[in-house]
């Protein structure tokens, strides 16, 4: 029974999301239409992800979605989710939330 609830508890404390930092301004495209255009992760490093809601600066995460070739992100969510941790795309993390406290670190 111990052994069951410990996978339960890392399974659900190692989940992660991506974050994408993006450009407000850049108009929408990609391959999917509508995507937004993904910019260097400095760029955002001065965002608190902790927030969980989009900042009104220029640049901002975006969490979850898929990056297509052509350098934009679709299917994510301008919210950060609830559990997890949230992991920038060159895998630096930014949050650790859900078991295990609301921790973070810069990258």
């Amino acid at each position: 029974m111990v052994s069951a609830l410990s996978l339960t508890l890392v399974a659900c404390g190692s989940k992660s999301t991506t974050a994408w930092c993006v450009d407000r301004l850049a108009p929408p495209g990609g391959k999917t239409k509508g995507g937004l255009r993904v910019v260097p992760d400095s760029l955002c490093n001065s965002r608190d992800p902790q927030a969980g809601a989009v900042s009104y600066g220029r640049y901002y995460w975006y969490y979850g979605g898929k990056r297509d070739s052509s350098g934009y992100v679709s299917g994510g969510s301008s919210y950060g989710p609830k559990n997890g941790d949230i992991k920038t795309s060159k895998g630096s993390t930014l949050a650790r939330k859900g078991f295990g406290g609301r921790g973070k670190s810069g990258g």
